[in-house]
């Protein structure tokens, strides 16, 4: 496996995306070319980064700035091919993502996601690449299911 490339996505993209998240269940695929068409069409300031290796797509990430907040954006979605989970491509896609907002004199990234059991994986992730616990609350995607923000310092 040859390291792996990050730039900004392109719709040339959208088929191996769609197979990633069809793979991982992030979300409907068939969402992704309506998200992505304000970044494609520079309506946006929010962006998308792919992690490509030997010449595939192998994950991606989407970065939105948070309304009405100065400097503070969200990853509001991150993945990567379940085969290469664990390889880096992720941890590639997230510092990829904070040297963009810094080359931009952006100040914090927040990451959300679950509480329950099934996502202790993804905030071990992100505890590991620097985050830390901000907020817990309770109940929020369904009884019993908290979201949990996470917070770095640009």
């Amino acid at each position: 496996m040859t390291k792996p490339t990050i730039s900004p996505t392109t719709k040339n993209d959208i088929p191996a995306l769609q197979l990633i998240l069809d793979q991982t269940g992030l979300f409907p695929s068939e969402m992704l070319p309506e998200m992505l068409d304000p970044s494609l069409t520079e309506t946006s300031e929010a962006f998308w980064l792919t992690c490509h290796a030997n010449g595939k797509a192998m994950g991606f990430c989407f970065v939105v700035p948070e309304e009405l907040a100065e400097g503070t954006w969200n990853m509001l979605a991150l993945a990567v091919h379940p085969d290469l989970q664990g390889k880096g491509f992720g941890t590639a896609l997230v510092r990829a993502a904070e040297s963009h907002l810094r080359d931009n004199s952006q100040r914090i990234l927040i990451v959300e996601t679950s509480g329950t059991e099934g996502f202790a994986p993804t905030r071990k992730f992100y505890v590991q690449n620097g985050y830390e616990e901000e907020a817990r609350i309770r109940d929020f995607w369904a009884p019993g299911d908290d979201k949990m923000i996470f917070r770095k310092a640009l």
